[in-house]
């Protein structure tokens, strides 16, 4: 029998960013045993130059796909703001010859992208989503929020995954707490970091040695700026890390910590969930789903500093607490956020 065949619309692999993690699991799974997988990369890191040629290269060979090879499914992972408009071509070239459309949204902020729109963006967008065959959102809750613009009945939801590190998991459980608090992904507003330095001045009260490591590119010089002189000592930023460097990184680290204003299903969190550790985080988009309250971590309201600081506290202060919420995550990621149930969930979609 033959397989169909699959356009897969992504950043590149190396890129920075949630959707390359989602998408690196791909390759080598038994999503390109049962499917013809083609990929098309529209987005790389890197100057305005290099990212003008990516995108105009992908559109040239999404063209050649389309005409030559004739894919029975055009799998698009979008986002919003730029991806947005990125990946405006693919969809419209696809409905021009009835191509299933699969939109895979990873985007966070629903409220500035559709709800404060204009009348004209918000007709755009409304008129591109319904091009789409399937919508797959990243949770319930945003679910909730694409019903706004798209019938309900095309939406699925697929949530990220995580990859357990058994051996990462095993050496936790003898890991002395070194009061370590790792943060990893885009250092901005968005994501919390501005509230930072508040939270450490708090802990600092409390447990003169902690460290946080603010692992990412963004914003940097910003919240150095606002960190008071004595306390600048308290947080490390190492710049983006891939591979080995993001492996030691969270091997060392004591809790994961993530204190966004706006998420999707943050792969983040979950790949720190993968190596054992107890999170730190806020109420947004899917992370309750993933982070349950006083099991495998705490979360508070966005910009709760007092609740934030106070859970980071709990948890360094109390080592039976540390290691029994790092198991709890493990056991969470087994239950349900796998990548082989990631996966079967888009064989669903594809098959339909």
């Amino acid at each position: 029998m033959m397989k169909k065949r699959v356009c897969m619309v992504v950043p590149s692999f190396s890129a920075k960013g949630g959707i390359t993690s989602v998408v690196n699991g791909y390759k080598g799974s038994s999503l390109e045993e049962d499917f013809d997988i083609k990929y098309i990369e529209t987005y790389c890191d890197g100057g305005k130059l290099n990212k003008f040629k990516t995108v105009l290269k992908a559109y040239f060979s999404f063209i050649k796909i389309l005409l030559n090879w004739h894919p029975d499914i055009v799998h698009i992972h979008s986002s919003f703001g730029g991806s947005f408009y990125r990946k405006l071509p693919f969809i419209i070239l696809s409905s021009l010859i009835n191509v299933r459309i699969v939109n895979h949204i990873h985007g966070a902020d629903f409220n500035e992208f559709y709800l404060n729109a204009s009348g004209k963006k918000q007709k755009l967008i409304k008129s591109v989503y319904n091009k789409c065959s399937v919508i797959i959102a990243l949770s319930n809750e945003w679910k909730d929020n694409l019903k706004q613009i798209v019938d309900e009945n095309k939406i699925f939801v697929v949530e990220n995954y995580s990859i357990l590190n058994k051996n990462a998991i095993e050496e936790r459980k003898k890991k002395n707490n070194d009061c370590n608090v790792l943060f990893l992904g885009f250092i901005c507003k968005r994501k919390g970091c501005y509230d930072i330095p508040k939270i450490v001045e708090q802990v600092t009260k409390e447990i003169p040695t902690i460290k946080f490591i603010l692992a990412g590119s963004g914003d940097i010089e910003q919240i150095k700026s606002i960190t008071p002189k004595y306390l600048r000592n308290k947080i490390i930023y190492p710049g983006w890390v891939i591979n080995e460097a993001k492996d030691k990184l969270l091997r060392e680290a004591d809790i994961f910590f993530l204190p966004s204003y706006n998420e999707g299903m943050p792969m983040s969190i979950l790949d720190a969930m993968g190596y054992g550790l107890p999170i730190v985080s806020t109420t947004v988009g899917g992370i309750t789903k993933i982070v349950h309250n006083g099991e495998n971590g705490f979360v508070c309201e966005p910009g709760d500093i007092k609740g934030l600081s106070n859970s980071i506290i709990k948890l360094l202060n109390d080592d039976k607490l540390l290691k029994s919420s790092g198991g709890k995550s493990v056991e969470i990621i087994n239950n349900g956020y796998s990548l082989d149930i990631h996966i079967k969930k888009i064989k669903t979609i594809y098959g339909e």
